[in-house]
């Protein structure tokens, strides 16, 4: 059941063509953002006093740091560049950038711009409520890809959305590419109307 309200997206019935009420339901389960704290941050010495962080910049020139609360993990740069992943709602989002600047603060380094945050990607899942017949999907769906023997999901890139879809024989779906909670939505509303357009048809 999605019942927190925060991580819902979007949850309705529907009634099309006189087809049977069709379930959806969408729930955020990551979302990458990035922002600029617009300061230099010395990532060694944030190393050095943070328990909660790797930093081998051999290896990888970003400094890793890990949010208890709320539960995300954040990508550090000297230039002060962030990006932050794992947050599974716009305002989990914006409390793990606060705790980051809480975090870097506590190394002298006082942070007086107000972080402008960009989401690079939403991913979410949930179901449609149907049944799909894969291996009729991958022949009648422009943008398909499916491999069943490698993976047993379809995948469907949304024509004229940045939308992405792993579609699943038992009506299961995750969706990613998407950049807000609207397009999203609008993208899930496209793909159950292409799909019982099909439907319709068969």
């Amino acid at each position: 059941m999605f019942i927190n309200l925060s991580f819902l997206l979007y949850k309705g019935f529907r009634n099309i063509g006189g087809f049977e009420m069709v379930k959806k339901e969408l729930k955020i389960v990551n979302i990458v953002a990035s922002t600029s704290l617009e300061h230099d941050i010395p990532l060694i010495k944030l190393a050095e006093k943070l328990p909660n962080t790797e930093y081998n910049p051999e290896q990888f020139p970003g400094l890793v740091m890990r949010i208890r609360e709320p539960k995300t993990s954040a990508l550090i740069f000297g230039s002060g560049n962030v990006v932050c992943t794992g947050a599974r709602s716009m305002l989990k989002l914006r409390e793990s950038i606060k705790q980051i600047i809480k975090n870097v603060e506590k190394i002298g380094i006082k942070i007086t711009a107000q972080p402008k945050v960009t989401v690079q990607n939403m991913v979410a899942s949930g179901g449609i409520g149907m049944d799909l017949n894969l291996n009729m999907l991958a022949m009648q769906l422009d943008n398909t890809e499916y491999e069943p023997e490698q993976f047993p999901g379809l995948v469907y890139k949304l024509n004229g959305t940045r939308a992405t879809f792993l579609l699943f024989s038992n009506g299961k779906i995750v969706c990613t590419g998407t950049r807000s909670e609207s397009k999203l939505k609008e993208a899930l509303d496209l793909l159950v109307k292409n799909l019982l357009d099909l439907k319709k048809k068969s």
